[in-house]
């Protein structure tokens, strides 16, 4: 007659068996949370192999394939223990931090001067590098589409005299970024470690446009980057007390505003001083004269230079790419390549106010509490610009801006 087993026994197991089930999926929901904090919208290419996170509880490199048959990219199995550690660490990486493996990587620390398609320029004080990047340096899971950005701090290997390969990227301190041209859930880095954004415009050829100023405004409030104005071409000012009072409005909200010549050399010394010590972003459109200001600022720059369109009025592009190019004095300008269009990836209608504060002081007067200053009777913004409170230009700037974002 066989033996049946205890009862009591059953209830073990069973209670063992329970226990068990509860901690695996109690991991595989944190690691799913993990994972999708740390890609955000970024939707990957289905997984040939679909239920890698139910093995969580086993190695990464055991997971079973046939040997000849690859069924995970290389070092992807690097990525998910880094995702998995990340999951049970509960350090999740900043938006702008890069990603970078646990232990320090032996190499030399350099500066990205340039980045190219597939190929870096990296300073490391007494000679440049052409570097390549890692295979393992991944930026789709930092929600950006470049890994490497103008202005990291990178440590690479040299490979020989004159190339190398980046194995790493350095935290940042800030980043300006933009929406990417194709992927517009994710962003583009335009420049890293930036201590200042200075928006350049010309009064003339091509005309000032106030409204591509306040996105560079917002976006510098975004990133956390201070900001200061400068208008060149200031020569070219039929009616200088016009241009003063068209940038009265910035003044008032604490703006630095300085006013430039490259060729009568005006306001070229308070740039110069404005520019000392610190790793500043150019951003303007194209034919507005930053190369030109920069060859004026520190004469002897090898620059090119442009002129401005006779057919569209505006500037043709001489810049292609983001460049750095250190200036005396430990200082050191990233000049980017005209921006036409500056999106505002992220950002809200319902937020847009607040990257506004003439706009949004007056926002408590208005008789709605959700008022978007628009067409809303009862609204204290407009009777303000009706009245001259608040500058057409900054209220015109708001509504184009306003109709631009999603609700």
């Amino acid at each position: 007659m066989a033996k049946q087993k205890d009862p009591l026994h059953k209830e073990v197991l069973k209670e063992k068996m329970y226990r068990q089930n509860f901690q695996r999926e109690a991991r595989r929901k944190q690691i799913k949370s993990a994972r999708k904090n740390i890609k955000r919208d970024y939707q990957p290419k289905q997984a040939r192999h679909k239920n890698w996170l139910d093995q969580a509880d086993s190695n990464w490199d055991e997971l079973d394939y046939e040997p000849s048959e690859r069924v995970m990219p290389r070092d992807e199995g690097e990525r998910r223990r880094n995702l998995e550690r990340t999951a049970f660490n509960g350090s999740q990486r900043s938006a702008g931090e890069a990603v970078t493996g646990d232990s320090p990587i032996p190499g030399q620390t350099g500066l990205v001067i340039e980045v190219s398609k597939g190929l870096c320029q990296v300073d490391l004080g007494d000679r440049v590098l052409a570097c390549r990047i890692r295979g393992a340096l991944k930026a789709e899971e930092s929600g950006f589409t470049n890994a490497v950005a103008v202005g990291d701090e990178v440590v690479v290997q040299e490979t020989g005299p004159q190339s190398g390969v980046i194995e790493t990227v350095l935290p940042r301190r800030s980043i300006l970024a933009r929406p990417d041209v194709f992927y517009h859930h994710l962003q583009q880095v335009i420049v890293a470690n930036a201590d200042q954004l200075l928006i350049v415009s010309s009064w003339r050829e091509p005309a000032i446009w106030l409204e591509l100023i306040d996105r560079y405004l917002i976006a510098a409030e975004r990133n956390r980057l201070p900001a200061t104005i400068c208008v060149n071409k200031i020569d070219l000012a039929e009616d200088r007390a016009a241009c003063e009072a068209t940038l009265q409005p910035y003044r008032e909200l604490g703006y630095s505003v300085i006013l430039t010549s490259a060729v009568s050399g005006e306001g070229v010394a308070q740039l110069r001083a404005a520019l000392q010590d610190r790793l500043t972003v150019l951003a303007g459109l194209s034919g507005v004269g930053k190369s030109s200001l920069l060859a004026a600022v520190q004469p002897g720059l090898q620059l090119r230079t442009g002129d401005v369109s006779e057919h569209s009025g505006e500037g043709r592009h001489t810049t292609t790419l983001a460049t750095l190019i250190r200036l005396e004095a430990g200082s050191a300008v990233v000049d980017t390549p005209g921006i036409r269009e500056f999106g505002l990836s992220g950002l809200q209608r319902r937020d847009l106010a607040h990257y506004f504060p003439d706009i949004m002081a007056l926002a408590p007067g208005c008789r709605f509490a959700d008022c978007a200053h628009l067409n809303e009777p009862g609204c204290a913004v407009r009777q303000a610009e009706t009245s001259g409170a608040v500058a057409a230009s900054r209220y015109h700037s708001y509504k184009q801006i306003y109709s631009s974002l999603p609700a």
